[in-house]
């Protein structure tokens, strides 16, 4: 596959992993980019020690192309910059914060900018501030949210026919349909979160990726939609039903047992971000089959769509 973003990024397949804290190491971001994705490490843990571990790590597990992310609301290091621009990386998403922040520094040291956004308002925005694309983020996916989400299927339309950058979709994204549906409404690529959470190489303990395989369609949850504090959508667990209704006074004191739940599996001990596609996954799957298996069931769907309706484009 070829488009704006295979050629920018030097990949294969026009899929992104997400940045998620603690989760978005080496270990996982080398499985999918040396599956033919690009594998992205995170900043937003915010521990920028154990990450430059990770990228350490990363360099001995991959020669294929990788990113970093800019988490901005969480990583205040004055130097973040010179830290990205130095691990050798080509590409960085920011995110969480105000795109002019970084973006022009970023992209004068040579990398590749996109900025993720959760609303048309906030692309434009990132537009003026010079970035090379975008990541627009629907708010069915997974992780810290606009108050006033938005789902993809009304935000990538709408950002696509404003802006002529590359974009990439996120939210509502598993699999090879949902990422033929994102190319139809404008992406050239697809970022997955939730998916890559439950995958065989993900860091995190078996009892979260057992409850995301067992989730339905309903098992999320948005949160702290009033505030103050970001919003965010997780799985439904006892903790989540109750703060659905009654938000705790400060959200963000909630992950504070963040490690006991991502790598000891108490699924009460702080919340688990999760995307509403936790209800279409059935089965813990390597990276690299994940990978395989979206891109034949995109393909397939793309030349079944051509073939069943070509002729009604064409004219009579």
């Amino acid at each position: 596959m070829k488009n704006r973003i295979t050629e920018l990024l030097g990949i294969k397949y026009p899929i992104v992993q997400a940045p998620m804290g603690w989760i978005a190491r080496a270990q996982l971001a080398s499985a999918v980019s040396n599956a033919g994705g690009l594998g992205i490490i995170e900043t937003s843990s915010g521990r920028l020690d154990e990450v430059r571990a990770e990228v350490v790590k990363m360099r001995g597990l991959t020669d294929k192309p990788w990113g970093i992310n800019v988490a901005q609301a969480f990583v205040r290091d004055p130097d973040i910059v010179a830290f990205v621009a130095d691990q050798g990386v080509k590409f960085v998403t920011t995110s969480a914060g105000d795109p002019n922040k970084y973006c022009e520094a970023l992209k004068g040291r040579g990398l590749t900018v996109f900025h993720v956004v959760p609303s048309l308002a906030a692309a434009l925005k990132a537009i003026e501030a010079g970035v090379d694309g975008l990541v627009v983020e629907g708010g069915e996916g997974g992780g810290f949210k606009n108050s006033r989400d938005v789902a993809t299927m009304v935000l990538l339309p709408l950002v696509c026919s404003k802006v002529g950058v590359p974009v990439i979709a996120a939210g509502g994204i598993v699999d090879g349909r949902s990422m033929a549906a994102a190319f139809c409404l404008g992406a050239e690529a697809v970022q997955m979160g939730t998916r890559m959470v439950s995958a065989a190489e993900s860091p995190v303990h078996q009892n979260w990726k057992d409850m995301i395989v067992g989730a339905k369609e309903t098992d999320t949850v948005f949160l702290n939609r009033f505030g103050p504090g970001p919003a965010l959508r997780a799985l439904r667990t006892e903790k989540t039903t109750l703060y659905e209704k009654e938000p705790p006074e400060n959200i963000m004191g909630e992950f504070g047992r963040a490690l006991d739940l991502y790598f000891g599996g108490d699924m009460e001990a702080s919340i688990a971000l999760s995307g509403q596609v936790a209800g279409r996954i059935d089965e813990v799957k390597p990276v690299a089959q994940i990978l395989r298996e979206t891109i034949a069931e995109f393909e397939a769907v793309m030349s079944e769509m051509g073939a069943k309706y070509g002729k009604a484009a064409q004219p009579a």
